[in-house]
């Protein structure tokens, strides 16, 4: 690497750390790369620390954390300028319980080492950049989240910089890392299921198809009531129209693209996916114990999860939970219209909103 590029990485490290320091809240989160240089075949690793600079114990929710399997885009990656795919995965949850958060007492600060390269795209010659995702929530205790305003929540403060590296890959500079490619054609297929689970998974994939269904209907029907603002917020045009978008493409995903069901996973999760690689919904646990309809449904996880695809919907997981997403919609429906689950419990619309 030359020197100009030497001298841009000193210069944006300098300013890795920021602290936030709100009224009610104050945590900062910075990331700091291992190595600036990387071959490819280095790991990408960096360390992330959140410290609670305020003067009360702050909870956060451990999925929003790096101090745990991360199963979530944490972190904004870019390359040359342009967004880094994120290649692990996604995973619906139930709502959190108490044990579900992390409390950081005033003045504590907690690390974490993250391997990246295993979760964003990072073979591609250049210079890369490292930010930890905006929107990790606060919380005065768990359950119940610090007002950061009239009507949002307190957030954590990532670096004012990104962190950066550079990294001679196994691609050239320039190269289009895309996503993996699919095979053309409709149709429900099974992986590592029994008999008994395709059974119930084609009810499922049936269902799901009914609830995308009634959504873009209802959506097309443009006469948006409470059913609407009640999972996506105030009634505006712009958000209104991406989430009649996502509901097109969610029913025509199902209705038109290979679908690929695995019952393989044995961990406490609904299902999960990897949303650069469609069609395929990995189903845990937690589905085989839900209702076929209604809210967490079988029909509904295979909803969430189809939302999640790139190619379809390209949703996140702002928010678990019935209650949550409710909240979600009031407080910040930029992040409704692009939360899974606030899809899914439209959806599955219970308790039911008729079309009016």
């Amino acid at each position: 690497m030359d020197s100009k590029h030497i001298a841009t990485l000193a210069s944006v490290l300098a300013g890795l750390a920021l602290v936030h320091g709100a009224a009610q809240a104050a945590v900062s989160v910075s990331v700091t790369p291992e190595r600036q240089t990387l071959g490819k075949s280095d790991d990408v690793v960096v360390l992330v620390t959140m410290t609670n600079t305020g003067n009360s114990t702050e909870y956060l929710l451990k999925w929003q954390t790096p101090f745990g399997a991360v199963d979530a885009p944490l972190f904004e990656v870019t390359r040359d300028g342009l967004p880094v795919r994120y290649q692990g995965r996604q995973v619906k949850r139930a709502a959190p319980t108490p044990a579900d958060y992390i409390a950081l007492k005033p003045g504590a600060s907690r690390s974490a080492r993250v391997e990246l390269s295993a979760l964003y795209a990072m073979s591609v010659t250049g210079a890369y950049s490292i930010r930890y995702r905006n929107g990790v929530q606060l919380f005065s205790r768990p359950g119940v989240m610090r007002a950061g305003g009239p009507t949002t929540a307190a957030l954590a403060a990532p670096a004012a910089q990104a962190a950066a590296v550079w990294i001679d890959g196994r691609l050239p500079r320039g190269q289009l890392d895309g996503d993996v490619p699919f095979e053309s054609g409709a149709g429900l297929s099974y992986s590592r299921c029994t008999n008994a689970q395709q059974e119930t998974i084609a009810q499922a994939a049936q269902a799901a198809q009914a609830m995308a269904g009634n959504g873009d209907a209802y959506m097309r029907a443009q006469a948006l009531a409470v059913r609407y603002t009640g999972w996506f917020g105030a009634l505006e045009a712009g958000r209104a129209a991406a989430v009649a978008r996502n509901f097109g493409a969610i029913r025509e995903a199902f209705a038109t693209k290979p679908v690929t069901v695995d019952c393989g996973c044995n961990e406490a999760y609904f299902a999960y996916v990897y949303p650069h690689q469609p069609y395929k919904i990995y189903v845990c646990r937690a589905f085989w114990s839900a209702p076929m309809t209604g809210t967490d449904s079988k029909g509904g996880t295979l909803v969430h999860e189809m939302s999640h695809f790139n190619v379809v919907a390209g949703t996140d997981d702002w928010a678990y939970g019935h209650s949550a997403a409710s909240t979600l919609a009031g407080s910040d429906p930029a992040r409704a219209v692009d939360n899974a689950d606030s899809h899914e419990y439209f959806g599955e619309n219970t308790p039911h909103q008729d079309l009016r």
